[in-house]
């Protein structure tokens, strides 16, 4: 992913978006934190072709030692007195 300032992308827009289009996405920065990222379509859309909230979105799976996060909280508050 390539990172530019807003000044850069507002100056260069559509060679930006020439990037998007062949598939790169690209994060717009202003006063050095990042405020947008600009993405290909296909990588916004679902299958039925509606966006997806990146909530909705599957993220990565976090295991430990054989069980998952979800059980090791469980089975630490099932311990509590």
């Amino acid at each position: 992913m390539r990172s530019m300032t807003f000044t850069t992308f507002r100056q260069s827009a559509s060679q930006v978006l020439d990037l998007v289009v062949e598939g790169e996405s690209v994060r717009i920065l202003r006063h050095g934190k990042a405020i947008a990222v600009i993405l290909p379509i296909d990588l916004w859309l679902v299958g039925d072709g509606a966006p997806q909230p990146a909530w909705k979105r599957p993220g990565p799976r976090l295991d430990l030692l054989g069980t998952t996060l979800s059980g090791a909280v469980l089975d630490a508050r099932r311990q509590r007195p």
